[in-house]
């Protein structure tokens, strides 16, 4: 049988390794500084681009699209070509996909902490970001599938399924999720409102997790467990069954976000079931990487590369374990909107993600520059530092979620809220706040720790950019009669038709109802478009971030309905481009701050003094200042671009009323700033804090008409 000589290029996998390390430092470093934030206030000093609320969607960003995706090309284009026994398709493309991608990460770094956002949770960035992300993915799925065509081995090994599953999954989650109409180059609406938006972006948000959080780092698991034990997979059946039930179920778990919502119950419905099967393939998929390494557990005592992986494979048990669990509805009425979600978010993300990037570096490092891991002992430092910070990490904030759902539903004896001011929940639970800045201290302190070994590892030793292998013509490969999924192997296009196919279903099946069954948003007669007032100072709501601390979502418990008003309704967010139900409560929910009646209603003076120092009128928050936006002048240019598009999405304005929106806009501004000024607060009537005092006063306001 005559041998083909091919090579295999290191180069690429180097740029994707360096650039996983860098913006994985960089990631938690802006991690640190939020968690900081949260019990130092004051420490930004009013700097706008340093917020809260800016910066967290840098840090989600950063971490997932930066840390993990980096990681995720890097394993990727290292076991791609060894597994199919070919060079990649294209040098070129692949280097466009490399210098696409950190073209776009730069783009985030510029752009979210300057308050540039759609303001949809994991998917922030803007439509012209959201159009290169869709065509450097398109590159890399090229490469992809191209690589497999043209392989030297008939079946595809089980990492390139669930390579095949997330280049697929991902590009059908963001096109869908990421539609929009522009109003300017920066600045766009989507084209979904309300509930649905909020099924669609839930959709997106959870099934990213799933494909790129998760089956991507799977494919991962099954090529670098057998090579760091040098064992084969514990079950090829086994993975059959993971892979096809994982991809085929995960699509459906979205609504799980949205329980006890205004979403209609049977989406609820959908999503709790399926969530709950979640739990076979998933733990299918982490007993199989565990078990690969039976007879191997000496060597993982010693191997800091195995026992990062037992660690991330454990994580990733334990967190998709937790994720059905917090799919019950029993269980998400006191888990939801607090630190629970974050604490299990982490699990995932520090220890699946992290752990098995850690594992991968070290292993590849030595093997790229031709000699050993400069210290094995930094290494285990490593490993218990990271282990130890994830643990400190999240453990304080299982009891921080605990603690503020117990104190928010408990009443007393006579029948009233025992804690009536969000603010005591947030006192109690601060020192969990500082546990959270110590594990990521260690943490990250163990990322530092990794560089410096890393660096002197390559230092050591000699880069090889080429490896040389030979492999047999696919041709001369033995062509036995395949049975059952063996014929599929040998059939990577179909294989990746079907995986398309079972992703999309569930999809389908969610979102043709509710889009196409007007009941399942019913009409409330009292619910009017917002003025244009109303809509830039939602806009500057959008762009300070403030949905990342408050909800506007009241669920239906007594708890809510007395600490906030009246539960809400799906109508009531039919124009709201995107929806802003949120999901954490780092303060309270804002459903029905305007309403004018009962214990939560505040004067347009209290909003004014708690923009420009919050701890002036509740002394122990932790929300930072927003001086800028006392002093920032409302830029009314965008106005009649912003209704138009509005109504290109059925927002009901009148016809020619783009034109004459600013009269009515200087009208309410006039009115609110008087008010103020009334009262003894000097403001004029074109700054950015009087629309967003318009657009807060709204809240609520149609369903619970007031003078």
């Amino acid at each position: 049988m005559e041998l083909q000589k091919f090579t295999y290029d290191n180069k690429l996998t180097r740029l994707f390794m360096n650039a996983t390390i860098f913006w994985g430092l960089i990631g938690m470093l802006v991690g640190l500084t939020i968690a900081l934030e949260l019990i130092y206030p004051l420490m930004t000093n009013g700097v706008s681009w340093l917020s809260f609320g800016r910066l967290r969607p840098l840090h989600t960003n950063a971490v997932i699209f930066a840390f993990v995706g980096n990681g995720m090309f890097t394993g990727i284009y290292y076991s791609t070509p060894r597994l199919l026994k070919t060079s990649m398709f294209s040098e070129l493309l692949g280097k466009i996909h490399f210098w696409g991608w950190q073209l776009i990460i730069l783009s985030a770094v510029l752009t979210l902490p300057f308050g540039i956002t759609v303001g949809k949770e994991y998917a922030e960035l803007e439509w012209p970001i959201d159009i290169a992300i869709t065509l450097v993915w398109v590159v890399f799925g090229i490469n992809l599938i191209m690589t497999i065509v043209k392989r030297r081995v008939k079946h595809i090994y089980v990492a390139i399924w669930f390579y095949i599953a997330t280049f697929v999954t991902v590009a059908v989650l963001h096109i869908v999720n990421s539609i929009s109409i522009p109003v300017s180059l920066l600045k766009s609406y989507p084209i979904y409102a309300g509930i649905q938006d909020a099924l669609v972006q839930w959709w997106y948000g959870h099934n990213a997790v799933a494909f790129f959080l998760t089956t991507p780092y799977l494919g991962l698991m099954y090529y670098f467990i057998p090579k760091a034990a040098n064992r084969p997979v514990y079950s090829y059946k086994l993975s059959i069954i993971h892979f096809w039930a994982l991809i085929f179920l995960y699509i459906w778990a979205g609504p799980h976000h949205l329980l006890y919502s205004a979403l209609p119950d049977w989406a609820q419905a959908l999503g709790v079931v399926f969530s709950v099967m979640l739990i076979a393939p998933s733990w299918g998929g982490m007993i199989n990487g565990l078990l690969t390494l039976r007879g191997a557990w000496d060597k993982v005592r010693e191997d800091p590369v195995l026992k990062m992986f037992v660690v991330g494979v454990t994580a990733y048990g334990m967190s998709t374990f937790e994720g059905p669990l917090l799919s019950l509805k029993s269980v998400n009425a006191i888990s939801h909107f607090t630190d629970w979600t974050i604490a299990h978010v982490h699990i995932g993300a520090l220890g699946w993600n992290g752990m098995l990037t850690f594992g991968m570096l070290y292993w590849l490092m030595p093997r790229l520059y031709n000699t050993k891991l400069f210290s094995v002992k930094m290494a285990n430092a490593h490993f218990w530092l990271a282990t130890t910070g994830m643990l400190f990490f999240a453990v304080p904030l299982y009891f921080a979620g605990f603690t503020q759902s117990l104190m928010w539903k408990e009443f007393t004896e006579e029948g009233y809220l025992k804690y009536p001011n969000f603010i005591e929940t947030v006192v109690q639970i601060l020192p969990m706040y500082y546990l959270r800045v110590l594990g990521g201290t260690l943490y990250i302190t163990g990322v530092i720790l990794m560089i410096y070994n890393l660096i002197k590892t390559a230092q050591m030793g000699t880069f090889s950019k080429i490896e040389e292998d030979e492999a047999p013509a696919l041709h001369s490969v033995s062509h036995e009669k395949d049975k059952g999924h063996r014929i599929l192997e040998g059939k990577p296009i179909l294989f990746t038709i079907l995986a398309l196919v079972a992703i999309l279903i569930g999809g389908i099946v969610e979102f043709v109802p509710m889009f196409m069954v007007k009941s399942n948003v019913p009409i409330i007669a009292s619910v009017q478009p917002y003025t244009p007032l109303e809509l830039q100072g939602r806009d500057i709501y959008l762009r300070e971030g403030c949905y990342n601390c408050h909800s506007q979502m009241i669920r239906p418990f007594r708890s809510e309905v007395e600490r906030y008003g009246d539960y809400s309704k799906a109508g009531e967010s039919v124009y709201d481009h995107p929806f802003q139900f949120g999901s954490k409560r780092t303060g309270p929910d804002l459903a029905r701050e305007g309403v004018k009646t009962g214990p939560i209603y505040k004067p347009d003076s209290w909003h004014y003094n708690h923009f420009l120092s919050p701890q002036k009128m509740i002394s122990q928050s932790i929300m930072p200042p927003y001086p800028w936006i006392i002093n920032n002048d409302l830029d009314i240019s965008s106005t009649p671009k912003k209704i138009r598009v509005m109504q290109l999405l059925g927002v009901p304005y009148p016809d020619g009323y783009a034109e004459k929106a600013n009269e009515d806009l200087k009208k309410q501004a006039n009115k609110i700033a008087q008010g103020l000024r009334d009262g003894g607060i000097e403001v004029e009537d074109g700054k950015e804090v009087i629309a967003l005092i318009a657009y807060i006063q709204r809240l609520g306001t149609d369903i619970h008409k007031t003078e």
